[in-house]
């Protein structure tokens, strides 16, 4: 089980929402890089950074945060927020970023998507998307679209995806364990793709029963914060 710690950035601060809401927001007294380094004692070998700052504005704005964490740290980052151009996804990877998150842009033009997947491969590209009611949501979670996760696997996967992150939005940040039966379907119906459980983690025994299931891949980000889950717990084959 690859465990994958969450950090959340809002005006450079580490932060978490509930339900993707941005007036429903927990800011905690660690810095991004600080966070990070925590993790990199411990052994995790991989993080999931997200710029919320740049989700909603449609453009990166947590860079400088990216650049302290790659320049202090040796861990494989992916990053997510507001990459609406391959100008910021190239500002971005020049941060410092190993692998780059794309939602927003992967339902609203996803001809550049396949582009990117092509030029840059599906180790690097990955699809993240964040279900509402089993639509897709963009913008930060502030708008819904008409797509199905279905229709996007479909559509990427014939250009090399391999990734991809869902996260059920009415779980994130609630601790109150994942959708685990969306997961499973997922992975049952789509074995190809390296699907990353986002969104509840309220334990390890979550997380021990998303092992037991066969999944693979979790990011737990509130449940560290609150202390539900120890640093020295992250640990599970990472």
């Amino acid at each position: 089980m690859k465990i994958i710690p969450a950090i959340d950035i809002i005006e450079g601060q580490c932060v978490r929402l509930s339900r993707g809401d941005y007036n429903q927001k927990t800011t905690y007294a660690a810095t991004p890089v600080e966070m990070a380094k925590l993790y990199e004692e411990v052994g995790i070998k991989r993080i999931h950074v997200v710029d919320l700052d740049g989700a909603k504005a449609g453009h990166p704005c947590n860079l400088e945060s990216l650049r302290e964490i790659a320049g202090s740290t040796s861990l494989d980052i992916e990053w997510g927020g507001g990459i609406k151009c391959r100008e910021h996804l190239e500002a971005v990877i020049d941060a410092g970023a190993d692998h780059v998150i794309i939602g927003s842009l992967a339902v609203k033009q996803p001809v550049l998507m396949e582009e990117w997947l092509i030029e840059f491969g599906g180790d690097r590209i990955i699809l993240g998307a964040d279900l509402r009611d089993g639509m897709v949501s963009v913008g930060g979670w502030l708008e819904d679209s008409s797509f199905t996760i279905d229709d996007l696997l479909e559509r990427f996967l014939p250009y090399g995806l391999k990734e991809a992150i869902v996260t059920d939005i009415s779980k994130d940040g609630m601790l109150q364990g994942p959708s685990t039966e969306l997961y499973v379907d997922l992975a049952k119906r789509y074995p190809i793709i390296d699907f990353t459980v986002s969104g509840g983690i309220s334990s390890m025994e979550d997380i021990k029963r998303l092992k037991n299931h066969g999944l693979d891949r979790v990011i737990v980000g509130k449940a560290i914060y609150e202390g539900r889950i120890k640093l020295n717990e992250l640990i599970m084959d990472n």
